[in-house]
C-alpha cells in the first residue's frame, strides 16, 4: 500500500489550467529543478499568494477540470519538484491525470458534493491530509483538522488496476521495468 499525506493547500476554483500551473515561458528549463520556484505563479486566486503558501504543502484539493489546457507534462513535474504528489478534485484534464498517475502521482476524483463538503468542513484550517492507495480496496483520503476541537473524516476513492499498478511503481518507468 502506497501512503500520500501531508498539509493540504486548498484552491478553491474550477479550470485551473496548466498555463496558471507552469507558465510557458519556464517551458525551456533543462531540469525538473528549474521550475520549482514558478509553481502555480500565474495563478489568479483572492487569498493565494504562490511565494508564501506552497512551501511545506504536499497535497491540493481543488474543484473541477484541474489540469485544463495545453498538455504538458511540466505541469506535474512542477508539483513533484515543489513535494505535491497528490491532488484532489471533482475531476481532471485527461491528458493533466495520465500524466500524473505516469509520475506514480495520485490524481484523484471525487463527487463534487463530497469537495463541496471537504470545502466548507476543513477550508481556511491547519488541515493534513493521510491518503492510502490500497492495491486491493481503491484508496481512502483522511482528512483532519488541528487545534481544539478538531475534526476528522474518511471519505474512499476509486482506483483502477492501471492506475494503481502505476502508483504503486513509482510510474510509468517503474512499471514497465517490472512488466517488460
Amino acid at each position: 500500500m502506497k501512503q500520500f499525506g501531508g498539509s493540504v493547500l486548498f484552491l478553491d476554483r474550477s479550470d485551473i489550467n496548466t498555463d496558471e500551473i507552469i507558465p510557458a515561458k519556464y517551458l525551456t528549463e533543462i531540469s525538473k529543478q528549474a521550475l520549482k520556484p514558478y509553481l502555480l505563479e500565474d495563478l489568479k486566486l483572492d487569498g493565494f499568494n504562490p511565494k508564501t503558501d506552497i512551501a511545506g504543502k504536499r497535497v491540493i484539493i481543488t474543484r473541477e477540470n484541474f489540469g485544463c489546457g495545453s498538455s504538458r507534462e511540466h505541469a506535474p513535474w512542477a508539483f513533484e519538484v515543489n513535494g505535491i504528489r497528490a491532488i484532489i478534485a471533482v475531476n481532471f484534464a485527461r491528458i493533466f491525470r495520465q500524466n500524473m498517475f505516469n509520475r506514480g502521482m495520485l490524481a484523484v476524483e471525487l463527487d463534487e458534493k463530497v469537495i463541496d463538503e471537504i470545502f466548507a468542513d476543513f477550508a481556511g484550517r491547519d488541515c493534513d491530509c493521510s491518503i492510502a492507495a490500497d492495491t486491493e480496496n481503491g484508496g481512502t483520503i483522511r482528512l483532519r483538522s488541528g487545534g481544539t476541537g478538531g475534526l476528522t473524516k474518511t471519505y474512499p476513492f476509486v482506483l483502477n488496476g492501471f492506475r494503481r499498478a502505476l502508483v504503486e511503481s513509482g510510474g510509468w518507468l517503474g512499471y514497465a521495468e517490472q512488466n517488460y
